[in-house]
């Protein structure tokens, strides 16, 4: 069963730091563009960032720019995102999700693999 996971959220005041992990088990990431979403209350899910298969291509929703960095290491199977000085209105949901190999997209439709969710919360 081909599954993603997160974790690394929490509760960290603003201008803090956190680092949110994706594993993956049954599904070999190299082929794979790993995309990370939030959802805040009352709000639509949006993509924040995503990374290529190889690696090579990265993107970031304006919104997070300069603060958020997506890295991954296939040999780990593993899809990080650090997110520094963050701002009480990044609280949200984060997921990630997989799809074959490029960002193309966020449109959620198009991600055939989800994780479950890990929780952030920006709050003093």
């Amino acid at each position: 069963q081909s599954q993603l996971v997160e974790s690394g959220g929490g509760l960290v005041q603003p201008g803090g730091s956190l680092r949110l992990s994706c594993v993956a088990s049954g599904l070999t990431l190299d082929y794979y563009a790993i995309g990370w979403f939030r959802q805040a209350p009352g709000k639509e899910r949006e993509g924040v960032s995503c990374i290529s298969s190889s690696g090579i291509n990265s993107n970031y929703a304006d919104s997070v720019k300069g603060r958020f960095t997506i890295s991954r290491n296939n040999d780990k199977n593993t899809v990080a995102l650090q997110m520094n000085s963050l701002k009480p209105e990044d609280t949200a949901v984060y997921y990630c999700a997989a799809r074959f190999r490029d960002c193309s997209s966020y449109k959620s439709s198009i991600w055939a693999y989800w994780g479950q969710g890990t929780q952030v919360t920006v709050s003093s």
